[in-house]
Parts: C-alpha cells; sequence; structure tokens
C-alpha cells in the first residue's frame, strides 16, 4: 500500500434506511402538451430527468441511465411553447419558473428578441435518507460547507439537513433560496424542509443581501444557503459566522484544495496570503522563504467533499487542514463508505503525521524514537525540484510498495533533487547536510532521470534499504544517546564549554540534533565513520566590534 494512501478502520455502524425518492411528478405531466402527456406514458418515468422542448425539434425525454427518447416525429411548436409558459409561475431575471409546491424546474431559452424558443422541464425529486452518514456532523452545532462537482446531490442533502435541524433539534433555520430548488417555487414552502423559514430572492445578483437580511431580521441559529459563489457572497458568509449563527452552505469547488486556490472563494476558508519567512524558520520548514499561510480563520468549522453517491471526505477541522494543504503535508481527510445495500457506513480514519511547528522535549522523543512505526513504512524518499506524478508512476512501474514518497524532510531516508535546484550551499544542500540526509541527483525532471536517481538512492555504498532498516537502533541505545545528549547540554549551559558526545549511528545523530537544536544550541559532526559524533557548542554572543560572531 502507498505510504500516501494508508487508512485504519475506525468504527462501522448502521444506517436506518436508505435513500427514499418522492415526486409530485403528474403535475408537471399536466403543464406539457396533451401529445406529450400520451407519449410520456409509454415510458418508464421513474428514471425521468427531464423533458426538452425546442422550437423546430422534435421533444425528448431525457433518462438518467444516459438514454435520450423521442417522443414524438412532430417539431415542436411555438403555440405548445407558449402553451406551458402560461401554465408555470413567473419566469426570474435568471429564466426559472416553477410550479408552487413542487420542486420541479422549467428553464427557458429566448432568441435575441426575448421571447421563449426552449424549454428544459427538470423534474424536481424529494430524496431522503441522503444524511445519515454525517448526520453527527451537523447536530454538532459547528458550521459546515459542502464541496462535489454539479449534480452529486448538494442540494437534495441541504434541503434534508435544514429539515433535521428544524424539526429534530428544534432550531431556527432560516433558507436563502436563491433559485427556488430547495424549498420549491411558489410562497409556501415544500413539506420536505420541514418548519425551516425560507427567504426567497428576486434576483441572484440578491443573495448576498439576502443573507445578511436573514440574521438582522429574523434572528436564525442556523442559515442555510445554496451555492455561494462570488466573493460578496463569501464576505457575507463570513458576517454570518462571525456572528455567532450557524452557516450550512454549498460552494463552487469540488475539493478543498480547489477552494484553496480559487481566489475568488478562498475567503470562506481564511484566505491566502504570501509571508516572507526567516532564515533560520525557513531552514526549519525545509521551503523558501516565501511562503503562503492562511490569512484568518475560516468561516466554516468542518468541510465535507461528496465524491459520490456513496463516498464522503470530512475535513473535521478546516483550519488544520488549509494549513497543511499549504505548507505541501499528505492531509488524509476521515473517509465514510455507505453501502445502502447492507445499510452498513465504514467510517477510515487517516494517519496524517506531520511535523508539528514546536514541539516539547518528551513530543520529539516519541517522534523519532519510535523507530519501528517510522520504518514499518519502508523506505521513504523526499522530493526537491522533481515531478510527484513522475515519482509515483516509477514506483508504480517497478512495483515498489515499499517505497514512498514523504511530504517531511525529516522522515526521508534519501532526497532525490533536480540538480539544477541544488547548487553547492543551497538550501536543500544544507538541509541534507544538517540531518545527514544522502541527496541523488536527476540532470532533468524525466523519468529516466528520476529512474536513474531512484536506483542509486535504493543501492546507495550504504547498501540497500532493507539493510539500512535492519541496522534500526533499538530503543534503549537510543535513550542511552539521547540522555548523554542532555547531560552534555547542561554542561554547555552552565560552563559555556563545547562538549563531544560518544560516536554513534546517522539515526541516532539526526536525533541528537534536534534535540540540541530545541534547547538553542548549535552542533555538527565531527570525524569519519565509524568514530562520526556530536559536537556541542555554546551559542555565540554579540560582539560589540562587528555585527556577528564567530562561534
Amino acid at each position: 500500500m502507498s505510504a500516501e494512501f494508508v487508512y485504519s478502520m475506525s468504527e462501522t455502524f448502521h444506517i436506518h434506511q436508505t435513500p427514499s425518492i418522492e415526486s409530485d411528478l403528474q403535475l408537471l405531466i399536466d403543464v406539457l402538451p396533451e401529445r406529450i402527456q400520451k407519449a410520456l406514458k409509454n415510458q418508464d418515468l421513474n428514471n425521468l430527468i427531464e423533458v426538452v422542448m425546442d422550437l423546430g425539434r422534435v421533444p425528448e425525454a431525457r433518462f438518467s441511465s444516459g438514454n435520450i427518447v423521442e417522443l414524438s416525429t412532430t417539431q415542436i411548436t411555438l403555440e405548445e411553447i407558449n402553451h406551458v409558459v402560461k401554465r408555470v409561475g413567473f419566469f426570474t431575471t435568471d429564466n426559472r419558473a416553477g410550479i408552487p409546491r413542487t420542486l420541479h424546474r422549467i428553464s427557458a431559452m429566448r432568441n435575441r428578441q426575448g421571447e421563449i424558443i426552449g424549454l428544459t422541464c427538470r423534474i424536481g425529486k424529494v430524496v431522503t435518507g441522503t444524511i445519515e452518514a454525517m448526520q453527527d456532523l451537523f447536530e454538532s452545532g459547528k458550521s459546515i460547507l459542502l464541496l462535489g462537482r454539479p449534480g452529486v446531490g448538494k442540494t437534495t442533502k441541504l434541503r434534508e439537513v435544514a429539515k433535521l435541524l428544524a424539526d429534530k433539534t428544534k432550531k431556527r433555520v432560516v433558507i436563502v433560496d436563491t433559485s427556488n430548488e430547495i424549498a420549491g417555487d411558489g410562497d409556501i414552502p415544500h413539506p420536505a424542509v420541514g418548519k425551516a423559514r425560507r427567504m426567497q430572492v428576486s434576483a441572484h445578483d440578491r443573495q448576498k443581501e439576502v443573507m445578511i437580511e436573514a440574521v438582522q431580521n429574523h434572528t436564525p441559529e442556523v442559515v442555510v444557503v445554496d451555492e455561494i459563489g462570488t466573493e460578496d457572497e463569501a464576505l457575507a458568509a463570513r458576517t454570518i459566522a462571525e456572528r455567532g449563527v450557524i452557516l450550512i452552505a454549498t460552494a463552487h469547488g469540488n475539493s478543498l484544495e480547489n477552494l484553496i486556490k480559487n481566489p475568488t472563494l478562498s475567503d470562506l476558508v481564511g484566505g491566502i496570503q504570501t509571508v516572507t519567512l526567516g532564515d533560520e524558520e525557513a531552514k526549519r520548514r525545509s521551503t523558501q522563504k516565501t511562503v503562503l499561510e492562511r490569512a484568518k480563520k475560516p468561516t466554516f468549522d468542518i468541510a465535507i467533499e461528496i465524491r459520490d453517491q456513496n463516498t464522503l471526505a470530512i475535513y473535521p477541522d478546516v483550519a488544520e487542514a488549509v494549513d497543511h494543504i499549504l505548507r505541501g503535508w499528505t492531509i488524509f481527510p476521515e473517509i465514510r463508505k455507505i453501502d445502502y445495500t447492507t445499510g452498513a457506513i465504514k467510517v477510515l480514519q487517516s494517519e496524517m503525521e506531520p511535523i508539528p511547528i514546536a514541539i516539547s522535549e518528551e513530543e520529539l522523543h516519541a517522534e523519532f524514537t519510535d523507530q519501528k512505526r517510522f520504518h514499518d513504512r519502508g523506505f521513504n524518499i523526499y522530493i526537491y525540484g522533481i515531478s510527484k506524478i513522475f515519482v509515483d508512476r516509477i514506483l508504480e512501474r517497478l512495483e515498489l510498495e515499499d517505497v514512498g514518497v514523504t511530504r517531511q524532510v525529516t522522515e526521508a531516508n534519501a532526497i532525490i533533487a533536480l540538480r539544477s535546484s541544488c547548487r553547492p550551499g543551497s538550501k536543500m544542500m544544507r538541509v541534507a547536510e544538517d540531518y545527514e540526509i544522502p541527496i541523488y541527483f536527476a540532470k532533468t525532471n524525466t523519468m529516466p532521470q528520476i529512474q536513474r536517481a531512484l536506483r542509486e538512492a535504493l543501492n546507495s555504498d550504504a547498501g540497500t534499504f532493507m539493510e539500512q532498516i535492519a541496522e534500526i537502533p533499538t530503543q534503549d541505545e537510543t535513550e542511552i544517546a539521547l540522555q548523554e545528549a542532555r547531560e552534555a547540554i547542561e554542561v554547555v549551559i552552565n560552563e559555556d564549554q563545547p562538549v563531544e558526545l560518544t560516536p554513534r549511528r546517522s539515526y541516532i545523530r539526526r536525533l541528537q540534533h534536534e534535540l540540541v537544536e530545541k534547547h538553542h544550541l548549535l552542533s555538527f559532526s565531527v570525524g569519519d565513520e565509524p568514530n562520526r559524533r556530536l559536537k556541542l557548542v555554546p551559542q555565540p554572543k554579540p560582539s560589540s566590534n562587528s555585527d556577528s560572531a564567530e562561534g
């Protein structure tokens, strides 16, 4: 299994019901021309998605299976289009109309003179039982953002969430229904939203104003919004969240990472700013000096990616997830798999273990002395200036299941870098030297060159990675070495004198380096193998005669 996608089963539970579908299909059929009504009686309407009527073309019925059926050989006339227009509600500025107290949607196509010459009659259905896999999240009292491609069921879930919170948890729920897709057409909301109240929006560009109005005038505990798509709407969402109101919404974007890269909507997850790091901080993070960071607290506490009808990816802490993504760390959301045939929901919890920004000595000890956990994942490589896609393809082609790519340079057994990115004295060369990690070069960012560098790393002079793993020090040996380092640290601090430690293997020297750094002292390796060892020196004292001092 790849090191990047490792999950452990944490929980399995059962849903109480499979999704059920209800629709007032006959109400839509009744507004269609009589010859189309008769043609539809010969079709299986359970999977009907929409009926299309275009001037001068034959009418069509489209089904969820992908089939398109011509309902007649006679072309649609303008009189038949006007027949439907007269029997449906008012067409808004977005060219949509509906049938009161239903979820059906009739969308119009117009010519240059504004006359309607085409209709798409979309079937609206009430689907229940779609949120049981994440009901615990909606009942947590946190703001939640739903993401996913069009047609994956985001609006359907919003409708069911509104009813859940209004009827079961007895919260004051207000729906901002821009296109009447959540609560249906007409002045009376569809029963599918339960006791939730609904505010209609006269024009799509007024959605942001109605969102603020809902909070100011109607004291909701929960606001439900479908499709936040502009910067102003994202700002309105932040205003709602800052007033202590729970916000349940959907947004344009398939994934959390897409949303971060969207300059219009990135404020929903905290916004992005460019920060310049100091030399030491950039070295510690193993990054460039100019990095992207989250600008502020996200509007939403939880993000849910609806990947398909049976799979959810949940980020329980949006702030933490965004920070990890911006730093280039691999992030693993909680995955919930739904099996509607058995009613089981499998919860798969990720193993996300980034190096913390600041860690205590105890955390440092636990992080690095558990060598078995570290090496159970095989041989880890850190790539710099190299395409990860190419590396993944090579590992898959060579069936190197025990080799993985790590986002943490401190976890790497070897570094593979683009030669042009690692000149002598460069940041990457200093990091490799400081952590005593062998570095191998690819002349160009191509698969043959990367494969050659990878083979060199796995068959280095120090032996294959399986031989290196066999040389992992025991926990007792590691503890003795760290205790020696602690005692040396006290000597350096109290007596202001340099101290050399006992020769140790590279794995242990790396742990000692980290421990010394946590106490704000300097250390470097001296001597040749097998007598290579750490030398600790006091921090240089500032000099009044010069801007810098030699250590």
